[in-house]
């Protein structure tokens, strides 16, 4: 793949996905020597730089018993390149952190400015205050790596953020007339939404300005890349809760702890802290829908482990069991960025469970203990996991961009960093594959049933799919 985006012409015939470039709609660009050349810590040996030629495989799990999958997807290699396509002096970085809180950003934040200004010798960086209106309703604060020193320590982020305040003209107008030719978006999904039309606006008015995005969101729900950063720190804040969940639910007779995480869409928080504390009994997820009461369902289930262990602890992702709430508790309302504000699936489950057990078992003492960490999971500083994370995201960042790429998404796919077309992950989710392994695991390491009703299409799936098995 060459400086723009074609694709490459050796070897077998694959799919690439081409990532924009500035060349694509300025190709009078002029491109200079890249200044890690010249960098007096080091000195690149062959291989440092990566080459266009260089690309990662979507997909690495294949069945040696069939044909190569020629539609299997290839990605750019993520890493600094021979030749840059901005002069250090030239460039004015803006950076703008958006929507909810995730451990880790104010690290990668701090990652951008210090390998801008000693990579790239970039002296002129920019913070954009509270979220994308912050480019037309704010000053813009001025960072340095002295600015920045001390941020990855803190949770949050110090620029701020906001959910809402998109409006593309303002936006792009502000970039123009600051003279921004380097944008850093760090965001969930509705932040890489507005980034495919700030990029296309910077396209249409033909402006040196590449927009590079760091996907943010601690439910781990952008798609294509591995995990997003501020994961593994909120699966240990979680074990927290999970643990004083545990204590309170053996501490009393016929005790049950309730844990509520984040994952408004996906559970992968969720699924992660059951896998990694043997305390819970039991994971609810968005993914997979599941019924209380009668034969088979979540209270019987319940019952049961109380009967046997004295206890029960019960882990559940925000969005879990939605359907179930009263119809008077479902009526729709929205926050800034457009999502459907979700009930408190924690409460209402507490409650139905007390109702159910005094009425089965009137003389029985019980308790029920309810934990929601949900705003300390997402608040608190990024763990040395996630802090190593965000250093290299932030870094090859910085590389794609001062290469000249545009519109792109820095992230890992099989462990190895890549740029992945914006426009592609804007409009890609990552659910829980409730069919791989892993949710598997959360069953059979539980002991945990599947909470589906009979007669459910579910059944009849399951039962097919035994059958074909005994048969072959």
């Amino acid at each position: 793949m060459a400086n723009g985006g074609t694709d490459v012409k050796q070897g077998p015939k694959i799919l690439l996905e081409k990532v924009p470039h500035l060349k694509s709609f300025l190709p009078d660009l002029r491109s200079y020597p890249n200044p890690l050349y010249q960098n007096s810590y080091f000195h690149p040996v062959p291989g440092f730089f990566v080459t266009d030629r260089e690309a990662i495989a979507q997909n690495i799990v294949m069945d040696v018993d069939k044909p190569v999958d020629q539609n299997q997807r290839y990605f750019a290699r993520a890493g600094p390149r021979e030749r840059v396509f901005f002069e250090g002096e030239e460039v004015k970085v803006a950076i703008v952190t958006c929507g909810g809180l995730c451990p880790g950003m104010n690290t990668v934040i701090r990652e951008l400015v210090n390998g801008l200004w000693y990579q790239y010798h970039v002296r002129d960086i920019r913070g954009i205050q509270a979220g994308y209106r912050g480019f037309f309703s704010s000053e813009h604060v001025p960072l340095t790596p002295k600015v920045v020193d001390h941020w990855h320590k803190q949770g949050g982020t110090r620029l701020g953020t906001s959910r809402g305040g998109f409006d593309l003209q303002k936006i792009v107008n502000a970039i123009q007339d600051r003279g921004y030719n380097i944008v850093f978006l760090i965001g969930g999904d509705g932040t890489l939404r507005g980034a495919v039309e700030i990029f296309n606006e910077i396209k249409k008015r033909s402006l040196k300005v590449s927009i590079a995005c760091i996907p943010k969101t601690v439910d781990n729900d952008v798609g294509i890349i591995d995990r997003s950063f501020g994961l593994q720190t909120a699966v240990e804040v979680a074990q927290e809760a999970i643990s004083a969940a545990h204590v309170e639910a053996e501490s009393t007779p016929n005790g049950v702890g309730l844990v509520k995480v984040m994952g408004r869409y996906a559970g992968h928080i969720a699924v992660n802290a059951t896998l990694s504390s043997r305390d819970v009994d039991c994971c609810l997820i968005p993914e997979i829908k599941f019924f209380t009461q009668g034969r088979g369902g979540l209270f019987e289930f319940m019952e049961q482990r109380l009967m046997d262990n004295g206890h029960c602890v019960i882990v559940m992702a925000e969005g879990a069991g939605q359907d179930l709430l009263d119809e008077n508790l479902k009526e729709s309302t929205k926050d800034e960025s457009g999502n459907v504000l979700l009930r408190d699936i924690g409460l209402w489950l507490s409650s139905e469970f007390k109702k159910w057990f005094k009425e089965k078992h009137p003389d029985k003492l019980f308790a029920v203990k309810y934990i929601d960490p949900t705003y300390m999971v997402r608040a608190v500083p990024s763990n040395a996991t996630d802090t190593l994370y965000c250093t290299i995201l932030a870094h090859s960042a910085i590389h794609g961009a001062m290469a000249g790429y545009t519109g792109f998404v820095a992230g890992p796919v099989n462990g190895n960093y890549c740029y992945i077309p914006l426009e592609l992950v804007a409009v890609t989710r990552n659910p829980v594959d409730v069919n791989n392994p892993s949710w598997a695991w959360v069953r059979s390491v539980n002991n945990q049933p599947d909470f589906v009703p009979p007669g459910d299409d579910r059944h009849k799936a399951q039962e097919k799919a035994v059958q074909a098995n005994l048969t072959h």
